[in-house]
């Protein structure tokens, strides 16, 4: 990752990013790369290790099965722009991108979760998305370890849903930029000057004040807290999610699995990972809570998963962590652009656990609203701050 310095060289910037995690990385990548950007750039990170970041607790997937056009063409754009990382970022050092596309596969036990599926299926490919429907003799027929008495329907994926090497971008990100000259610095945003319809700079811990031409807040779990800071209410808030690294038995064609329970799986290496919230209601959390919760793996994750695939009653756990998503309140997806009447004020947040893979398109999206004005390639409208104001919640249903 790029060095951080402890004091920055300029009394103002012509981009200041606050946060600089995946969000954050991507929008100072992207934005120095446009040939149409001469200024200054700035990343604040107030944790400089990333020990703690939502970036480096993620489980680094992508997938194509949305419901909504939009968030699949988000998508779509990631897929290619892994697979040719070194030439979109233009070096020729960068670490090749792996994806290994073995697809989501969604499972529904019930006549609403089978006709939603069956909806999404047909979005899904009128956007050019490879999936398949199968019944339960079709899932029993290419998951033969899984247990399908109780399924109606499930909806497999293609060669571009899977894991990806998400820490290879970062450190590609963050390379390049500091190459393009974006400086990297370890301090804290406390304040947010604004005056009118425009923000005019920030206040570090320290007491240092710098001039800002943007401000883009890519704060991840914290992004409620800084948007606070130039008078934006933003519902955003943590929300704590625990991953567990397991060995046993290998099983042939394993995709990442999401149970109707909500518990999820995927191979990882020689093992594999699994996903899911804390026992009880998804309730807000300190985020620098960290503390492991045995009870979910005992009580919730291993029996759902022995139950749905028998090879898993004989496991042994190597290690598990505690990640937190930055989820929006109202719907689940994006919050991405300026804010109305604070133009210069530029938000990257409320992903939702969506934020790896959704970070390309972020990047560039944000850094044509900086060099342009506005979005060129693809609108991001319907994603902005303006329908979270007006309680009209975007749709898409697949959040996991």
């Amino acid at each position: 990752m790029a060095k951080f310095s402890d004091a920055p060289t300029h009394a103002g910037y012509d981009v200041v990013i606050v946060g600089g995690g995946i969000m954050g990385c991507a929008a100072a990548c992207f934005t120095a790369l446009d040939p149409g950007f001469q200024g200054r750039i700035l990343v604040v990170e107030r944790d400089p290790t990333y020990e703690f970041a939502t970036t480096s607790q993620t489980n680094s997937c992508i997938r194509q099965q949305f419901s909504n056009p939009l968030n699949i063409a988000i998508s779509r754009f990631a897929a290619g722009y892994l697979r040719n990382f070194a030439e979109e970022i233009g070096d020729e050092a960068a670490p090749a991108i792996r994806l290994d596309g073995f697809g989501y596969l969604y499972l529904a036990n019930t006549p609403e979760g089978a006709a939603r599926l069956e909806v999404n299926h047909a979005v899904q490919r009128a956007e050019g998305v490879a999936v398949d429907l199968l019944d339960p003799a079709a899932l029993a027929q290419r998951f033969p370890w899984m247990v399908v008495d109780d399924l109606l329907l499930g909806s497999h994926g293609g060669p571009d849903e899977g894991y990806f090497d998400g820490a290879a971008m970062f450190e590609g990100w963050g390379r390049r930029a500091r190459q393009l000259g974006v400086e990297f610095l370890a301090a804290e945003v406390v304040q947010i000057a604004h005056v009118g319809n425009r923000v005019q700079g920030v206040m570090l811990a320290d007491g240092t004040v710098l001039g800002a031409g943007h401000v883009v807040n890519a704060a991840g779990p914290r992004a409620d807290r800084v948007a606070a800071m130039a008078g934006v209410e933003l519902p955003v808030a943590p929300r704590k999610r625990l991953s567990f690294i397991f060995e046993a038995e290998e099983l042939a064609g394993f995709p990442l699995l999401i149970d109707p329970s909500g518990v999820h799986v995927r191979r990882d290496g020689t093992g594999y990972l699994a996903g899911a919230a804390p026992m009880g209601s998804d309730i807000p959390r300190d985020d620098t809570d960290f503390a492991e919760e045995p009870d979910v793996w005992e009580e919730k994750v291993w029996p759902l998963l022995a139950a749905r695939v028998p090879a898993f009653e004989r496991l042994r756990l190597r290690t598990s962590w505690v990640g937190w998503y930055e989820m929006n309140l109202l719907d689940q997806n994006a919050i991405v652009g300026p804010v109305p009447g604070l133009e210069n004020f530029l938000l990257m947040n409320g992903f939702s656990g969506h934020g790896l893979q959704q970070a390309p398109a972020m990047g560039r999206a944000i850094s044509e609203l900086i060099v342009s004005g506005g979005y060129r390639t693809l609108d991001l409208g319907p994603l902005g701050l303006q329908r979270v104001i007006e309680g009209r919640a975007f749709g898409e249903v697949n959040v996991i």
